[in-house]
């Protein structure tokens, strides 16, 4: 899972120490017992429950199924296999490889923790076979003096930061969730913000990768194939969407280890912030932005290097990767909940003020910044790069039996949400942001739905050479909002930001982060990558069986079928683009409408006292 933020929880976590205060807001109005809690904690959380695997398996290593770190896809639903194998060594990845090959069973890889929403695990059916990398997660090399790691593509980006860190070298970007397999992020092109250099992308760091494909019989049924720096497959390595092998190791060009200097600073939305968010990529290494629509508010990152004399020992340890207690999460749901669903999600005031007060306690901890890894007393947060770029500690504690757990654990049924992504080209973002702005001032109240210390956040990435990788230098968007755990219930002006989505896709030629976007995001996708055909061509010659492939990939990759399932209520849950009233929620009173800006979208709209026809029910 790439950014979830802390407003996920609608909690204010308020303390700046290792010891913090959940505060609960008990008032009559929804929008204060959204942000919750009770209970005082005079001691951070040191234990959790770390996430379950994401393959379950009912027969030893048989009748299997496999899902994502919430515990769901897109379209709801339960992804199945035969058996499962945890390969422990490229050898045993290698047999695994040729048993499924040799049986002509699909195969799907599965990571240690699972953080795509989409699709890539699923081998379609009850007949594949899904192989982890979990203990694939070993260090194979590391080369201070060539300023090389190697590693095995089961290891998580937070061991690798550290082994890095060990022989005085650094990553110089990656996602600021550190619990993503360097096989897993690879897969879906995940990226930090960055202009500079190589860029935000952690694929573009990438010098040479073992990966093990199928083969024929005369070879054994599978071989592993060595891709160096020079070799002309490895811009189709890089971004893969596993669908060309498994990934044994991956050899990254890091650079010394070196400081870095944070500032966050809060503004009221400025008349030319269009223009303002296109630029500021380029004023600061690692600068991003975070737009507040409801609140006329833009939150700038000044992130840069700074020279390794500076003072300074800052660490990043965000709030809404703690552990929190487990029936405080499952709390926070009932909130959520009563807020969205309970009153019709028509209490714009509850919601926005809930929004407001979420993103002011997130800013008075410093964003989950310490000066020196205690307190948090002010910017800049100046610290090494290992200690500032990433984070992700409800995931390393020991097991103390689900009273605590990261806040999305599906166990817990706690938050539920959205976070599509995706990325517009640099050249196209002002007007996008400006056609949003227009959006937002038709009704401010709306975007007050996107949680509240996040907003529209905006990244940089440049254009890859990865064939699947960013085409041309982008402003990389993300959003979170409610999603119900029933399907077919509508959310509070989804209309809004579906529109909003819609327009940056289809009006702006955007396209989607491979591991977050809902299924219709994907729909024609493949045509905006020039590249594409030069993917689908190593893809034949390394899988000519579609041994790794399934009929979701296919539809991704433009090769058969589409992703979008057209149905009853299938706009409601982002499977379609509605066409008639019956893929939103009519009997609800959500009829399929235009865009109120983008004028080509379709969305679902609340019409209070329409009338239904009866041949739309």
């Amino acid at each position: 899972m790439s950014e979830v933020w802390l407003t996920n929880l609608g909690s204010i976590i308020i303390s700046r120490e290792k010891s913090f205060t959940i505060v609960p807001l008990r008032q009559q109005r929804a929008m204060q017992t959204l942000l919750l809690l009770i209970l005082t904690l005079t001691i951070r959380l040191a234990c959790s429950s770390p996430p379950l695997d994401p393959v379950a398996c009912s027969n030893g290593m048989s009748d299997c199924t496999v899902t994502n770190a919430n515990g769901y896809f897109p379209d709801r639903s339960i992804c199945r296999a035969a058996n499962a194998v945890y390969p422990h060594t490229e050898e045993e990845l290698v047999t695994a490889v040729a048993a499924a090959a040799a049986a002509k069973r699909k195969v799907k890889v599965a990571t240690r923790y699972s953080h795509s929403f989409t699709k890539l695990t699923c081998p379609g059916g009850r007949d594949g076979t899904i192989i982890s990398t979990r203990w694939l997660n070993r260090t194979v090399r590391a080369d201070a003096e060539k300023q090389l790691v190697t590693v095995e593509s089961g290891m998580a980006l937070r061991d690798l930061i550290q082994v890095a860190a060990a022989a005085g070298l650094c990553l110089p970007n990656s996602p600021y969730w550190s619990a993503v397999t360097i096989g897993g992020l690879l897969a879906t092109g995940a990226h930090g913000s960055s202009l500079w250099g190589k860029g935000g992308a952690v694929h573009e760091h990438v010098v040479g990768v073992r990966i093990v494909t199928p083969a024929p019989a005369s070879e054994g049924f599978a071989v592993v194939r060595e891709i160096g720096a020079d070799h002309p497959d490895l811009d189709a390595v890089k971004v893969s969407l596993g669908v060309l092998g498994v990934i044994s190791q991956v050899t990254l060009a890091l650079e010394p280890l070196f400081k870095r200097s944070v500032t966050f600073v809060t503004r009221d939305e400025p008349s030319d912030l269009a223009e303002q968010v296109a630029a500021w990529g380029g004023l600061h290494e690692f600068g991003d932005v975070a737009w507040l629509p409801h609140q006329r508010k833009v939150i700038y990152r000044e992130d840069n290097r700074v020279d390794v004399s500076t003072p300074g020992n800052g660490l990043l340890d965000f709030p809404a990767f703690w552990s929190l207690p487990a029936h405080e999460i499952v709390a926070a749901r009932v909130e959520e909940e009563r807020l969205e669903e309970g009153n019709g999600g028509t209490d714009a005031a509850a919601r926005c003020s809930a929004a407001q007060r979420s993103a002011e306690a997130l800013d008075r901890l410093g964003r989950g910044y310490t000066n020196d890894g205690v307190s948090f007393t002010g910017y800049p947060v100046v610290g090494y790069q290992h200690h500032m770029q990433a984070s992700s500690a409800c995931v390393d504690s020991p097991e103390d039996g689900v009273e605590s757990a990261c806040f999305w654990d599906p166990r817990l049924r706690g938050p539920s949400l959205y976070n599509p992504a995706f990325s517009v080209a640099l050249s196209k973002a002002p007007s996008f942001l400006a056609d949003v702005r227009r959006l937002r001032d038709l009704n401010p109240s709306a975007f007050c739905v996107l949680h509240g210390a996040m907003g529209v956040s905006m990244r940089f990435v440049r254009a890859s050479s990865a064939y699947l990788g960013k085409p041309e230098d982008c402003v990389a968007v993300d959003v979170a909002y409610y999603r119900s755990r029933t399907g077919g219930v509508p959310r509070a002006h989804a209309d809004v930001v579906d529109e909003l989505e819609q327009m940056a896709l289809r009006k702006y030629g955007a396209v989607p982060h491979w591991g977050k976007s809902r299924n219709f995001a994907f729909d024609g996708a493949i045509a905006r990558y020039p590249k594409a055909g030069a993917f689908l061509e190593v893809k034949e010659r390394y899988d000519p069986d579609g041994i790794f492939s399934s009929e979701w990939s296919d539809q991704v990759l433009g090769i058969k079928g589409s992703p979008c399932v057209v149905e009853k209520g299938c706009a409601i849950e982002g499977l379609c683009v509605c066409s008639e009233d019956s893929h939103c929620a009519p009997e609800l009173g959500y009829f399929c409408r235009p865009g109120k800006v983008y004028a080509e979208a379709r969305v679902c709209r609340f019409e209070a006292g329409a009338t239904l026809v009866n041949d739309e029910l």
